[in-house]
C-alpha cells in the first residue's frame, strides 16, 4: 500500500477508530492527520468529554488544528528558513513569511496508513518524501495513541530519515476537562507548569530574544494558579522550557484542573519543552454541533521543543534528525478525578 503523504492530496482512506481502556477511558482517533478526536473520561458515573472538536474529522484538523498530529515541524520556523550543515532550506509558508506546524500542507492535513490497531491503542504511518513543504530527507513517521488501565492516554511518535532534517511532530489537542461543547470557562482552570523558563515572542509568536526566568512575570505557574489571573488578556501562546530533574517521564510536566475541581489533567513527556495556548483565536471556529466556539474556549497543550529551534542551535537538545537515529518521544495525559488528587502527588517511577 502507498503511504505517501503527498502535499494536496490524501494517499490512505479517511477512518476513525474507537478504542477504549479498562477503566472506561475512551478516546476516538482518525486517519486524517493522526488525529485525536475525541477523549470521554469517566466523572461522577458518566462519561465527560473534555476535546474540542468539529463536526468531522476533517472539520477538526482544519479548525485551529484541533487533535491533529502538526509536522514535519511543530510551532514557528522563523522566515520559512534555516541553515543545516552550511547549507541554506527555504520553506513553503503559511503564517505570513514564517512556517507555522510543518507548512501549508503539514501532517495535520494528510490521511495517514492505519497501520494497526488492537482494543486498547491504534498505529498510524506516514512517509513524507524529501522535499516535502521543503524539509530535506525522506522522513518515515508513525503515531501510536494508546489508553492504559490508569485512565491515560500514551501518544508515542517516532520518525526516521535518509538525510539530516529538524523533525517536532507534536498533538495541538485543545482541553476543556469542564465543558468541551462550547463552553468558555477555559480561562478559569488552574493551571500548575514545572517551568522555570518561558520564550518571549514579538506579535507574530517568533521567538523575540533568549529564554527568561518566569520570576515575577504572569508566565510562573510553578505554583497551580487559575490561568486567568495572572495576565490581563490570558493570550497565551507561548513556549516553556521544562525542567529536567527529576528526569520528565517521572514527574508531571504540567496539571491542568476543571474550574470545579471535578477532574485534574497530568501531563508526562520526554520533549524538552511545551507551547500553552489558551485559544485567543479560537472564536468562529465550528464546534461538533455546527455552533461557534467562543475565544478561550479550550487550552492546548503541546509537547515540543522550542519553537524556532532549527535557528537555534544553541537551544536544548538538538531538533535535528540524522540518517541512522531514531526520533521517538512520548507524551501521557493522565485523568485523575476529585478523590484521586491527593494520590497522584510527587514523582512516579519511569516506566
Amino acid at each position: 500500500m502507498n503511504r505517501q503523504g503527498q502535499p494536496g492530496r490524501s494517499s490512505a482512506p479517511l477512518e476513525c477508530i474507537e478504542i477504549e481502556g479498562e477503566q472506561g477511558l475512551r478516546i476516538v482517533c482518525s486517519t486524517m492527520g493522526a488525529s485525536w478526536l475525541s477523549c470521554q473520561v469517566p466523572v461522577g458515573g458518566d462519561r465527560r468529554e473534555v476535546l474540542l472538536g468539529g463536526a468531522t474529522p476533517s472539520n477538526s484538523t482544519a479548525n485551529s488544528y484541533m487533535g491533529a498530529t502538526v509536522g514535519r515541524y511543530a510551532n514557528r520556523i522563523a522566515g520559512g528558513q534555516f541553515t543545516l550543515e552550511s547549507r541554506p532550506v527555504r520553506l513553503e509558508t503559511n503564517q505570513g513569511c514564517h512556517t507555522l506546524h510543518g507548512g501549508p500542507s503539514g501532517f495535520d492535513r494528510r490521511c495517514w496508513h492505519l497501520a494497526e490497531r488492537t482494543p486498547h491503542s491504534v498505529l498510524f504511518e506516514l512517509e513524507s518524501p524529501d522535499g516535502d513543504q521543503g524539509f530535506p530527507g525522506n522522513l518515515q513517521a508513525s503515531a501510536r495513541y494508546t489508553v492504559t488501565a490508569q485512565q491515560t492516554v500514551q501518544v508515542t511518535y517516532r520518525a526516521t530519515t535518509d538525510s539530516a532534517t529538524p523533525v517536532n511532530l507534536s498533538n495541538h489537542a485543545y482541553f476543556n476537562l469542564l465543558d468541551a461543547s462550547g463552553g468558555s470557562r477555559g480561562l478559569e482552570h488552574q493551571l500548575q507548569i514545572h517551568a522555570d523558563h518561558y520564550l518571549p515572542v514579538d506579535a507574530e509568536g517568533i521567538p523575540a530574544s533568549g529564554l527568561q526566568s518566569v520570576e515575577a512575570t504572569p508566565f510562573d505557574f510553578r505554583h497551580c494558579r487559575v490561568i486567568g489571573s495572572l495576565s490581563a488578556d490570558a493570550g497565551y501562546d507561548h513556549a516553556f522550557l521544562l525542567q529536567v530533574n527529576p528526569p520528565l517521564l517521572a514527574r508531571p510536566a504540567l496539571s491542568l484542573i476543571a474550574p470545579d475541581d471535578s477532574l485534574k489533567l497530568q501531563v508526562f513527556t520526554t520533549k524538552p519543552a511545551l507551547q500553552l495556548y489558551t485559544g485567543r483565536w479560537l472564536e468562529g471556529t465550528v464546534n461538533r454541533s455546527g455552533a461557534p466556539y467562543p475565544a478561550f474556549a479550550g487550552i492546548a497543550l503541546e509537547t515540543q521543543f522550542l519553537p524556532d529551534s532549527p535557528n537555534h542551535p544553541e537551544w536544548q537538545p538538538s531538533c535535528i534528525l540524522r540518517s541512522g537515529e531514531v526520533y521517538s518521544h512520548t507524551t501521557e495525559f493522565s485523568f485523575l478525578t476529585g478523590d484521586q488528587y491527593s494520590a497522584s502527588a510527587g514523582s512516579r517511577e519511569i516506566k
